[in-house]
């Protein structure tokens, strides 16, 4: 259990983290649109979200995490795990702290410059606007447009306009990003990505709520003092 929990919970947070400042975006418009077009509508009205809540399903070949989301412009976010049970993930755009219970463990790790940019920029149309740059933007389907299932061949799935982004330099983390728009709601449910290996990471967004004028002090976070700590777990921090 103990193994499981902890190659979950670590080997999946670059990847959680690559995808948690693309959720919720929604788009307005029926017309036909390319997808180039499509994308911009989605970076002009992410700028309008101050914060959201919305329940999580990350699902990476290692196993599936579960938890309630939040987020507050421009760099604060927190998860509260349902499934691994009690585990919470803080960032602040500057240090983030991951609080393991089974393992009685917290993790904390001071973020690069870069990395707290990125943090801070990525749930932006500034943010948006680099993957623009750094990715080829098309439909997923020949519909283009055109609504389609979430899930194809499943009765009643969720509909939903799929975009595709596929990579300009193997120096990126993914070499494709798949994109479902709830067609309804216009705020994105799902998304896909296919790291260099080939694996495939999902990242699901559930029942969400945007502007609910969530308050900075939910972003404060106080691990157990019994919990033992371990400092920059991913990477060395900058002098």
């Amino acid at each position: 259990m103990k193994n499981t929990i902890r190659t979950i919970s670590l080997k999946s947070i670059p990847f959680l983290l690559g995808f948690l400042f693309l959720s919720l975006l929604p788009l307005k418009g029926q017309e036909i649109l390319t997808a180039f077009t499509y994308f911009d509508l989605v970076s002009e009205q992410y700028g309008k979200i101050e914060d959201y809540e919305t329940d999580v399903v990350f699902t990476t070949p290692s196993g599936v995490m579960e938890g309630v989301l939040y987020y507050k412009k421009p760099n604060l976010l927190r998860i509260n795990f349902t499934k691994p049970q009690e585990q919470v993930l803080v960032v602040d755009g500057v240090t983030l702290v991951l609080y393991i219970p089974e393992l009685r463990v917290t993790m904390t790790q001071q973020l690069k410059k870069r990395s707290a940019t990125s943090v801070a920029t990525i749930a932006s149309a500034q943010g948006l606007n680099l993957l623009k740059r750094r990715y080829s933007i098309s439909y997923m389907t020949e519909s283009g447009s055109t609504p389609v299932p979430l899930d194809s061949g499943q009765p009643g799935s969720e509909i939903v306009v799929k975009l595709k982004l596929e990579w300009r330099s193997v120096d990126e983390g993914f070499r494709q990003i798949e994109i479902a728009v709830n067609n309804e709601t216009k705020v994105i449910r799902r998304i896909t990505g296919i790291t260099a290996e080939y694996e495939r990471i999902q990242l699901d967004f559930l029942d969400t709520l945007l502007n609910q004028g969530i308050p900075e002090g939910r972003f404060r976070y106080e691990p157990p003092n019994t919990a033992n700590l371990s400092n920059n777990f991913l990477f060395e921090p900058e002098e």
